[in-house]
């Protein structure tokens, strides 16, 4: 097949290139120049060093409606949202995809840790294609990735489902590839020598102070900007009140960030947004158990989800979970494979 490899310059892409090849395909990479610290240089010469041709796909401007419009609306708005889902579903898979259909490419790949699988609705008999756990379960990225669109899923292969981190690694420095060494990287990538806050700050202006409040909505202090502040968060709050103080709420409307003496535990989650994977889209009323993870570390639980028709439903999980926050996504999960997934918007 003529796969078309989105690459970055790091070693899972740079890695995955030599794989498909070894597979016998016919390997084309494409770095997306998506922001002006992208590192185009380091994907041209990864793609040197595993001799396959690379394109480069201007996406700079969808990349800054799309993805950094909607990390400054949401915080800006009390919310704590992850760029990389936004940016996978709007920007790295969609242009990706887009290239290799006008381009004659029979499937695109990335180094993502995860697996494409199909699944058989036994009703109707339709295919599906859905995001199942990677081999390394340290590396899966299967939460990153549960807004996919099913004609983007059929198109799709990760070459490094079924092998681990260490296991990469270890067979790029057998090659002498010098990104074997390369470390990963956690940060926003479009924010550079500063922190997301005066980012935020800097493109949309100070975030107006506010009181601090206590769960019975006393007034116990003055926080400097709700953008500063995540659900969870006990560091760097800047008020001193005798004990150990958590962010258990965030409101907007009211421009007040509530302080707890303890984190705060939900167990009814509502979601919006919902795409549904590999199951097909659910009934107003509809009910059905799942796994779910309400942040990518966190580790699945049991779950009933009601549906409630215009891609909304409440969660019930089983577990009460920690500091669940509004703006990260809950992802469902059957037999492993990603079902559906939605946007946090409460937590009870």
């Amino acid at each position: 097949m003529r796969i078309l490899l989105g690459m970055s310059g790091g070693l899972d892409s740079t890695y995955s290139a030599l794989k498909l090849k070894e597979e016998g395909h016919t390997v084309e990479g494409a770095v997306l120049l998506m922001h002006e610290f992208t590192e185009l240089d380091g994907a041209i010469q990864a793609a040197k060093n595993v001799d396959i041709p690379i394109h480069v796909i201007d996406c700079k401007e969808e990349f800054k409606n799309k993805v950094i419009s909607d990390f400054l609306y949401n915080y800006r708005r009390g919310r704590t949202p992850n760029p990389c889902i936004i940016c996978n579903s709007e920007i790295k898979f969609i242009f990706l995809f887009d290239y290799a259909q006008k381009n004659g490419f029979d499937m695109i790949a990335t180094g993502h840790y995860a697996k494409i699988v199909e699944t058989e609705d036994a009703e109707s008999g339709t295919v599906r294609y859905g995001i199942q756990y990677a081999a390394d379960a340290g590396k899966d990225q299967t939460y990153m990735l549960w807004r996919l669109p099913q004609e983007v899923l059929s198109h799709l292969v990760f070459p490094l489902s079924e092998m681990s981190k260490k296991d990469v690694r270890e067979r790029a420095r057998s090659l002498g590839l010098s990104v074997a060494e390369s470390k990963e990287s956690q940060e926003i990538c479009f924010v550079k020598d500063e922190s997301y806050t005066d980012y935020i700050e800097r493109c949309i202006g100070k975030s107006a102070e506010g009181d601090f409040i206590n769960e019975n909505g006393g007034t116990v202090g003055r926080h400097k900007g709700i953008i500063h502040y995540t659900v969870g968060q006990r560091k760097g709050l800047g008020v001193s009140l005798g004990q150990r103080m958590f962010v258990s709420d965030i409101s907007y409307e009211n421009n007040t960030v509530t302080l707890s003496d303890k984190p705060k535990f939900s167990s009814v989650v509502e979601i919006s947004g919902i795409v549904f994977s590999s199951v097909k889209e659910m009934k107003p009323g509809e009910q059905a158990r799942f796994m779910a993870k309400v942040r990518y570390l966190a580790p699945p639980v049991c779950c009933r989800l009601l549906y409630h028709g215009d891609n909304r439903a409440t969660v019930y999980l089983d577990t009460p979970q920690k500091s669940v926050t509004a703006g990260q996504s809950c992802v469902l999960y059957k037999d492993g494979i990603v079902a559906l997934g939605g946007f946090i918007d409460r937590a009870e």
